[in-house]
C-alpha cells in the first residue's frame, strides 16, 4: 500500500535543501528515533542536497558530503543518528554484508539511501519512497515526491 505524503517543487539546490529540512522536521515529529528513506533519482538530481537539508534538522553540526566512495556516512546528534548511504556500487547481498548494512539498520536512526533501485531485495517492509525528478525543459527545476510504502 502506498500513501502519498508530500510533493515539493524546487528550482535551486537551496530550495531542495529546504525541502529536505521540512521533511526531516516531519520525520522527527512522526517517526521519533528513525525511519528508512529509499531515494530514487538520476545522477545530479539533488539527492545529496536533500539529505544535506535533512541533516540540518536531525544532525545540525553535520558536514554532509556524498558517500559515493565511502558508501555510507554517519552523523550523530542529540536528536538521533543519520546514516547516508550511496548504493550505486552495490549489486548484491554480499556487497551489503561487506559494508555492514544490516548492522546500521539494527541501530535505528534515519537511513537515507541513494540509488535504492540497486537494492530492492533489501528494503524494509515500511519505508518512505522519495523520488526526485529533473524537469526536461528547465534544468534547475525538480519535482520531489514522498510516499510511505507499507507492505
Amino acid at each position: 500500500m502506498k500513501q502519498l505524503l508530500f510533493t515539493y517543487e524546487t528550482h535551486t539546490p537551496m530550495e531542495t535543501e529546504q525541502a529536505g529540512a521540512a521533511f526531516a522536521a516531519y520525520l522527527l515529529k512522526h517517526d521519533g528515533g528513525g525511519a528508512f528513506i529509499a531515494m530514487y533519482g538520476d545522477l545530479g538530481a539533488g539527492k545529496t542536497a536533500f539529505v544535506r537539508g535533512a541533516a540540518h534538522v536531525i544532525a545540525p553540526n553535520a558536514h554532509v558530503q556524498s558517500p559515493t566512495y565511502t558508501v555510507v556516512n554517519e552523523y550523530h546528534s542529540e536528536k538521533g543518528l543519520l546514516f547516508h548511504f550511496d548504493m550505486y556500487r552495490i549489486d548484491d547481498e554480499d556487497s551489503l554484508d561487506s559494508i555492514g548494512y544490516w548492522d546500521y539498520l539494527s541501530r535505528g536512526g534515519f537511513c537515507f539511501v541513494e540509488w535504492s533501485e540497486k537494492i530492492p531485495f533489501a528494503l524494509p517492509d515500511v519505508y518512505y519512497r522519495l523520488e526526485i525528478r529533473k524537469d526536461t525543459d528547465n534544468t534547475e527545476k525538480r519535482t520531489i515526491t514522498i510516499q510511505k510504502e507499507l507492505s
